[in-house]
């Protein structure tokens, strides 16, 4: 169960995408999310869908594999469907019964929500898979290098990602040796309701724990004695630059951003003009 979680790794391809400048990928990746926050018309949702899948295309990374990690957040999206559909006031209301309503704005709501957490997941997939720990961390730093000026730790924040990163397939592999040797040893996590398996998850989440911080301990003593000081007079191996077709990339994401606020705009201003002709 637990090695059918993709989200957080690298899918090493020959594509496009691989190849485009960490920097980019991140920008992207924010703008989208923003994007995504700002608009609520269904136009501008079937625009961004349309984006991810031919981003999706371009990536060579398989649509299954990144289905596969869109199942941990499967009680998410329900649970966010569900409070949208009941608590949401409306003008045209389906049922109502207490504080439960169920209206057409709710459920127009409810599908919004869905789609835009799907689309962030998706979204922030993609980075991930197409770009690796090293490479990400390169552009984080790189892209948030002004803020050195103001003392942030630019860096330091860069290396902890990237060990976050790096810790989340291991950690997954480890999670799920243990419960199979606990499965082996007559434990069930399978049965009994929500409250029951929460308990049989503790033999698990006891010893991960260990050995997540036993790792730490050692990635901690293996960097020290290393003389790892932080950033400060560091050089890179392979520096980033620019290339002609990430600065096109960044000309293309500019007019996304535009389109999908000019479906927005467009979409509520034929929802203002058919309400007004319908009164």
């Amino acid at each position: 169960m637990l090695r059918d979680m993709t989200l957080g790794q690298y899918y090493p391809t020959k594509s496009k995408v691989h190849k485009t400048d960490p920097r980019v990928k991140l920008l992207a990746t924010l703008l989208f999310v923003v994007g995504l926050f700002l608009v609520n018309s269904f136009l501008s949702y079937i625009f961004s869908i349309a984006i991810i899948g031919i981003t999706i295309g371009m990536s060579k990374v398989p649509f299954s594999y990144m289905i596969k990690g869109m199942k941990f957040i499967l009680v998410l999206l329900i649970i966010s469907a569900v409070f949208n559909i009941i608590f949401t006031n409306g003008e045209h209301m389906y049922f109502e019964y207490g504080i439960i309503k169920i209206s057409a704005e709710g459920l127009k709501w409810a599908v919004f929500i869905v789609i835009r957490l799907m689309l962030i997941v998706l979204g922030c997939s993609i980075v991930t898979y197409t770009t690796t720990p090293n490479d990400l961390t390169a552009g984080l730093e790189k892209g948030l290098s002004w803020m050195r000026k103001i003392k942030v730790p630019v860096h330091e924040i860069a290396v902890m990602m990237s060990i976050a990163l790096r810790f989340i397939p291991i950690l997954v592999e480890e999670a799920d040796k243990i419960m199979k040797a606990q499965s082996a040893r007559g434990a069930d996590f399978d049965s009994g309701n929500i409250i029951a398996k929460a308990k049989n998850m503790i033999p698990v989440i006891v010893p991960l724990f260990i050995s997540a911080f036993r790792r730490a301990s050692e990635l901690a003593t293996a960097m020290e004695s290393r003389c790892y000081r932080g950033g400060e007079g560091r050089t890179k191996f392979k520096p980033l630059v620019y290339k002609l077709s990430d600065k096109l990339s960044y000309a293309f994401l500019a007019l996304y951003f535009v389109i999908i606020i000019g479906l927005d705009l467009m979409a509520r201003n034929i929802e203002a003009l058919n309400f007004m002709m319908a009164k």
